[in-house]
This record gives structure tokens, C-alpha cells and sequence, in this order.
């Protein structure tokens, strides 16, 4: 009896092993919780980011990638550790199509919230806001509603711009336009310069960009008054990646780097003069050529383009300009820079503007090493035109007001207190016209831009040149 319920029990003792034993097994069978977006991301080391190219979202440029959107994604990637991986399309069709099949993490690409985007997909919080307009080539006939429309209306397909026009047909039955997958903003303007079309819708950040190359393109009226941009997510997308980016946003709101961001791409383009910017377009193609090779010579491992932007900006590329201040030349130094600087004339344009890059050169050198790029050149540019002294003044206003004194975006809204006495009396320099320095950098920035794009327009046609004739004089036979 003993001997059979030993034997009972250590049959149970088996059975009970043999359940904890699988029951060990199974449970480690069950399927691991399946990773979040955000931790996928993590696991790979790297963001994929769907984005379109153009000035406004991301281009190869000299010094490599760049682009506004371009610049804030990688903040982001940076922010949660990860490396940026940009998968840039032509159009919008496809934009949409690779955040649809999974192919990118999400979108940064100046996308409009739109009702329609809205019921499809999600977004992460807003960090810009722009307008539309309906634009058309300067001496035709401005239209200024929808009624005055007599030509031809083009906008890309599937953008935001489509949109605005079919809803605004509902109470316009006359309206029609044309939707096209094959040309991106910038070339509906070029097709407006071209005569190809009559009209188009443009965003009014592209459009502020823009204007400084075909200062012909004109506003007609505004199609829709403000959206705001986000970046886009797929709609059965986890909240992982969502939540981040809300973290991010909320982060580079408060800490001054989106308004610094927007300084460096949008700032010095607020304002736009038709006149200055043809006169400068057609200085390029007139007057520079003379001087170019001077400025590459004498540009002292800087860009010789953004030399000949302060050399524009001080003269005209006049090198018998002068002032009723005493400066004069090319660069118009004064006297004592020139000595400073060992120029003897400064009425011989290569010896102006070399001093003038000597000048310039050491104005950046003065600026504390914690001031990084492109915020340093700025510096340095309202150092060249108010002085050292006067700079660092608004500075340290900028620092009492609670302001970043190594940001432009900050200083530069500063600047101008120094031509009121409550503040220019607490100075060691005193009273400056404080406010032009701050046109002066901003004309420059504008300027400097012009130019790099139409220097590097004429380089790429160029190279298409020589690419054309490099076959025929390979004939193998």
C-alpha cells in the first residue's frame, strides 16, 4: 500500500514536472510583443525620411545636403540619436506612394494640412505657416480674382494647390485648370517666364525664394490666406514615432532652433524690391565679368561670391564709388582701414577689394570660436558695416533682454536699440544707426544668393555643353 502510493505520488510529481517543464516551453513559444516604429528605427540606426527635391525641402548644394527640411529632419534623427537617411522624390505622386507601401518613416517635404490630407493621414505638430498665391509674368495683365482668369492655369497634381481650386470651383463653376505630375513649382515658374502657361498657384515661402531669380514672376492675388506645414505620417501608424516628434517640436520651439532655421532660409527674404533684384541680375551679366577674376583671387579662402555680394552691396561694383562719409571703392573702406590694410589706392578696384577681404577675414576672426556658421558670417557682416564695438554692444543688450548674443536671428532685433538713448547711453561705443546693419546683412544674404544660383546655373549648362560634344570627338573606328 505504501509502495503504491509512493508510486502514486512520484507519478504525480512526473506529471507535474512534465506541465511546469512545457508549460516553460510553451509559454516561451508565445510570440514576442511586436516593436514599435520608433524602436525598428532604432534597431536599423537610422531615420528614412521621404522628402521632395527643391531649394525648399532638399538639394545637393556645394557643401553637400541641404535644404530646410532637409536640415530640421536631421535635428530630429540627431535628437533620438540616429543617423538621417533622405529618400527625396520628383513629384508628389510618388511622395505619397512610398509613405503609403512603408518605404519611409514619414514625410518632411513642406506639406500642407489640407481636409483631405487630414481624413488620410497623420501629422506632427506644425512648425510654419504659408499662404498660396496665384502668380503670372510681370507686364501682362494682372489678374485679381478668379473672374479675371484668361489663360492658361497649371499646378502640380496632388498638391495642396489642386486642392484649394477644387473647392473654390464649387463656388466658381468657370474654373478650370490643368494638374501635371511632370514639373515641379520652379519649373511652372519658368513656364510662366516662358510664356507656356499663363497662370500657376505657388506656396509663398517657394515663392519668396524664388522671386530673387525670376524677379518677372508677379503676384496676382492670394488663393488661400495661411496653412500650416507639418510633417506626415500614415494614418495606422503606432503613436511611437508621433509622440517623439510632438517631444521634438515642442523642444526646438522653445529652445530658439526652428527660428533660427527659419532665419537662415526664409529671413533676408521677407522683402522684395523688382527693380534691385533686376539691376543686380543685370550687373551680373555685365559688370562682373570684369571683376570675378579679382574676387576669386583676393577672396581669402572664402566664397569669392559672397565677396562680390558686400562688394555689390558697397558699390555697385563702382570702383570710383565713394560716400559722403569718406569711404570709398569697391569695397569703400575708409581711410585708416585702407592703411590698416596696406592698400595705397582705393580707387583701383583689385587693391579695394583686396583690402576688403582683408577686413572682412578679420572680422570673422574676431568672433568668439563658440559662434558657428552661418551665424559667424553674419556677424562679421554687420561688424564690416557698423564696427567690432557697435556689434558686441547689441550683443550684450541682446543677452540683458534674455536673447541668445550668439544667434543673428536674436542680435539683429537688438541691433536697432542702439539709436535709442535709454540704451545706447549704457554702451561703452555709444549711438549707431543700429538698423543698418541689419538691412546690410540681409541685402547681402539676398545678394549672395542670387548670385550662387546663377553662377552655379552657368556651370551646370556648361557641363551639359561638354557633355554634348564629348562624343563626337570619341568617334571609335
Amino acid at each position: 500500500m505504501n509502495k503504491n502510493k509512493s508510486r502514486i505520488i512520484s507519478s504525480s510529481k512526473l506529471v507535474l514536472c512534465l506541465i511546469i517543464v512545457l508549460g516553460g516551453v510553451f509559454s516561451g513559444c508565445k510570440p514576442a510583443p511586436e516593436k514599435t516604429s520608433l524602436q525598428r528605427a532604432l534597431d536599423r540606426g537610422f531615420l528614412t525620411v521621404g522628402t521632395l527635391f527643391g531649394t525648399t525641402s532638399y538639394y545637393e548644394g556645394a557643401d553637400g545636403q541641404a535644404g530646410f527640411e532637409y536640415e530640421l529632419a536631421n535635428k530630429y534623427a540627431q535628437s533620438i540619436g540616429l543617423a538621417l537617411k533622405v529618400v527625396p522624390s520628383y513629384n508628389l505622386d510618388d511622395l505619397f506612394n512610398k509613405l503609403d507601401s512603408g518605404d519611409v518613416d514619414f514625410l518632411a517635404a513642406g506639406l500642407a494640412l489640407t481636409p483631405k490630407r487630414l481624413a488620410k493621414y497623420r501629422f506632427a505638430p506644425s512648425y510654419n505657416e504659408i499662404s498660396q498665391k496665384l502668380v503670372f509674368k510681370q507686364g501682362n495683365k494682372r489678374p485679381r480674382e478668379l473672374a479675371d482668369l484668361s489663360g492658361n492655369l497649371m499646378v502640380a497634381a496632388h498638391s495642396s494647390h489642386a486642392e484649394s481650386l477644387t473647392h473654390l470651383k464649387q463656388t466658381h463653376s468657370s474654373l478650370v485648370w490643368q494638374e501635371t505630375s511632370e514639373f515641379d513649382a520652379e519649373e511652372l515658374l519658368i513656364k510662366i517666364i516662358d510664356e507656356e502657361i499663363d497662370y500657376t498657384v505657388v506656396d509663398s515661402n517657394t515663392l519668396a525664394i524664388h522671386r530673387r531669380y525670376y524677379p518677372d514672376i508677379s503676384i496676382g492675388f492670394t488663393i488661400n490666406k495661411s496653412q500650416p506645414l507639418a510633417w506626415m505620417l500614415t494614418k495606422d501608424s503606432d503613436d511611437s514615432i508621433l509622440a517623439s516628434l510632438i517631444e521634438f517640436f515642442g523642444q526646438v520651439h522653445h529652445d530658439g532652433t526652428l527660428l533660427a532655421l527659419n532665419d537662415k532660409y526664409y529671413g533676408h527674404i521677407e522683402k522684395f524690391n523688382y527693380v534691385d533684384t533686376r539691376m543686380f541680375i543685370q550687373a551680373i551679366e555685365q559688370k562682373l565679368p570684369k571683376y570675378q577674376q579679382m574676387f576669386e583671387k583676393h577672396c581669402q579662402e572664402l566664397d569669392w561670391r559672397l565677396l562680390a555680394a558686400i562688394s555689390y552691396q558697397e558699390s555697385h561694383w563702382k570702383p570710383h564709388a565713394r560716400s559722403h562719409t569718406g569711404v570709398r571703392g569697391m569695397m569703400m573702406l575708409t581711410r585708416v582701414t585702407a592703411k590698416q590694410m596696406g592698400i595705397d589706392s582705393r580707387l583701383d578696384a583689385e587693391e579695394s577689394i583686396r583690402g576688403g577681404a582683408k577686413y572682412f577675414k578679420k572680422m570673422i576672426e574676431l568672433m568668439p570660436d563658440r559662434i558657428l556658421t552661418p551665424d559667424r558670417i553674419w556677424f562679421a557682416l554687420a561688424a564690416y558695416n557698423v564696427g567690432f564695438g557697435h556689434l558686441n554692444d547689441a550683443r550684450i543688450i541682446t543677452q540683458r533682454h534674455g536673447g541668445d548674443a550668439d544667434r543673428w536671428v536674436d542680435v539683429k532685433q537688438y541691433l536697432p536699440f542702439l539709436k535709442q538713448k535709454k540704451y545706447y547711453k549704457k554702451t561703452k561705443h555709444g549711438y549707431a544707426r543700429g538698423d543698418e546693419p541689419v538691412n546690410y546683412v540681409e541685402n547681402i544674404r539676398r545678394y549672395y544668393d542670387t548670385l550662387s544660383w546663377m553662377d552655379d546655373k552657368a556651370k551646370q549648362e556648361q557641363q551639359i555643353k561638354i557633355a554634348e560634344i564629348a562624343p563626337a570627338n570619341n568617334v571609335v573606328l
